[in-house]
Parts: structure tokens; sequence; C-alpha cells
């Protein structure tokens, strides 16, 4: 990956919907990275509840303070869009045990398809790490309140979604 910039990093996620915790890691990984893309990927394999445009307008709303971060829809290989948003670095979450055996086999595999591509994991602040976007999912559908997990766009966009 000869043009990728290591002050570049690539945020990957379906964040479905984008919570506090997500918003957390992204701003710590601007504070390590020059620009930081947030990577909205389509999962062919999942079923979403936002379509992949949605979920990038929520996430572009809610980072719209933080200068050097991008939102885009992402496809396919990851280390194709690292190539193609001339990223050197993939910065992942990890909440647990759970998440780093995954994470840590990613990398890995990432790491063999690009030899220059490295991987960042980063632990969420405590009072998050308890967050994910299943969990938000399903405290909507049941018209609970998710206003501590995620940004008022986002919970009236999942208000719109369940009243359905």
């Amino acid at each position: 990956m000869a043009s990728a910039s290591t002050t570049a990093a690539l945020f990957p996620g379906t964040f479905d919907p984008l919570t506090f915790g997500h918003q957390d890691l992204i701003r710590r990984a601007r504070a390590l990275f020059d620009r930081v893309v947030v990577g909205v990927a389509v999962h062919p394999e999942k079923e979403h509840l936002f379509e992949a445009a949605e979920r990038a307008a929520l996430a572009r709303e809610a980072t719209a303070d933080l200068s050097g971060v991008e939102v885009c829809v992402i496809e396919g290989l990851l280390v194709r869009a690292c190539r193609e948003l001339e990223c050197g670095v993939i910065v992942r979450g990890v909440r647990g045990g759970a998440d780093f055996d995954y994470e840590v086999a990613m990398a890995r595999t990432n790491r063999t398809l690009d030899g220059d591509l490295d991987t960042i994991l980063l632990a969420p602040s405590p009072e998050l790490a308890h967050v994910s976007s299943t969990l938000v999912r399903q405290i909507a559908s049941m018209g609970g309140d998710v206003t501590p997990f995620v940004a008022p766009r986002v919970v009236r966009a999942l208000r719109e979604r369940f009243a359905r």
C-alpha cells in the first residue's frame, strides 16, 4: 500500500446506529491521526435497521463538530477501502475478550492481504464500554429511552423507525 498515509486512519463499522461509544472512539482516534475516515460498511450478510446512506448521514451529523473527520460508505474488502481512501491504519474498538479475539484475527488477515496496513485496537471509555448498536436497537424496539447511548438525531431516527 505505497500511497497510504499513516496520518490517516479508517474507522470502519456498520454503525447501525452510531452510538456514544463510537463517537468516543472517533474523537480519540482523531487525537492520534490527522485524518479519520468513518467508513459506514455495507455488510452483505447482515440485515440493517437503517440503509447505508441513512447511517452515514447520522454519523456525519454526530461528528460535524470534529475537524479532520470524514464519513463515507464503504463496500467490499476493507484493505481496498484503505487504499482508495489513502488510510494506512484501521482503528477498531474492543469492548471485551470476544471482541479482542475477533479483531486480532481480522487484523492479522488484513495484514496478510496488505503488509503495509496496521490495525490499532482501542478500548472504549469505561462508562461506554457496555454500549453497543445491538443493545440500542433492542431498547428502542421495545419503546425504551436510548438518550443515554446515542445522539439526539439518532434518538429521533430510532423513534421514527420503530413508530412504524
